[in-house]
């Protein structure tokens, strides 16, 4: 059973399944609007582990989407209807010390069950770029931000996902977290520069201050609490910069996608 179906990584969890050949169902709050087929997907809420005993029952293993509050429920629930193994969507921000709590939680409720489990702990998703700078390359063609000189190591989502079915499908995963990163350093100039050659776009970049930067984002619509959350990371990698992480390549047996790959897949949303 996938959770959080509908989400970036959860959807492509069940496509890469489904190809796989696995019985797969996809858990949704509401299946008539979740675009999955229709014979995969199943009702429930994370957020109240009682509604999930129908969508449970014959389910060997689950890919768990974290949500705060419920996971020790929503685990208790699992193991009790024979589910064996969990694969934890988390976070690299559980290995750098800057979770909130969320991700840690989650990981400690699925270790505390007895259930066999593995962590996917991705870190910067090369797909935020969207909701952080379309709307800006679209209407100015300008990115403006903070730390521009900054270098992450953004991930592609389909290569979470594919970690995620290895850990659910194969065997020599149990008890493994794995940080799952892109391939290489880029600066957040460099990622825009690389968005320009994709999307055939000229785009500058702008810095602003870091409480400049907070302004845009809230007055973007982003919570507070996430816009805090990224400015954070962002001035913690000027001094302790992300690394590339090599579990990739270890688990799938090839390199992970590159950001100009992900910046070709994805032009059409900067145009």
């Amino acid at each position: 059973m996938v959770t959080g179906a509908t989400g970036n990584v959860g959807r492509r969890v069940v496509d890469l399944l489904v190809r796989a050949g696995e019985r797969v169902r996809a858990l949704t709050r509401d299946p008539a609007a979740a675009g999955l087929p229709s014979d995969l997907a199943v009702r429930g809420d994370l957020a109240k582990p009682a509604t999930l005993a129908g969508a449970l029952d014959g389910v060997e293993r689950v890919y768990l989407f974290p949500v705060p509050g419920t996971a020790a429920e929503v685990v208790a629930m699992a193991r009790r209807f024979g589910v064996r193994r969990v694969v934890v969507l988390s976070s690299d921000a559980v290995t750098d010390g800057t979770d909130s709590g969320l991700h840690s939680e989650v990981e400690r409720a699925v270790e505390d069950s007895g259930l066999d489990w593995t962590h996917i702990r991705p870190g910067e998703f090369a797909l935020n770029k969207v909701s952080m700078w379309s709307r800006s390359i679209r209407s100015e063609g300008v990115v403006r931000m903070a730390y521009g000189e900054v270098r992450g190591v953004p991930v592609h989502e389909e290569d979470v996902a594919a970690m995620a079915v290895a850990a659910l499908t194969q065997d020599g995963h149990v008890g493994k977290a794995y940080s799952v990163s892109g391939p290489e350093a880029l600066t957040q100039r460099d990622q825009v520069a690389l968005i320009s050659a994709a999307s055939g776009r000229d785009i500058r970049f702008e810095e602003i201050t870091p409480q400049e930067w907070r302004t845009q984002l809230l007055e973007q619509g982003m919570p507070a609490y996430a816009v805090d959350y990224i400015l954070g990371f962002h001035a913690g990698w000027a001094t302790k910069p992300p690394v590339v992480s090599e579990d990739v390549e270890r688990v799938l047996g090839r390199s992970p996608r590159t950001f100009a790959h992900w910046a070709a897949e994805h032009a059409a949303a900067f145009r």
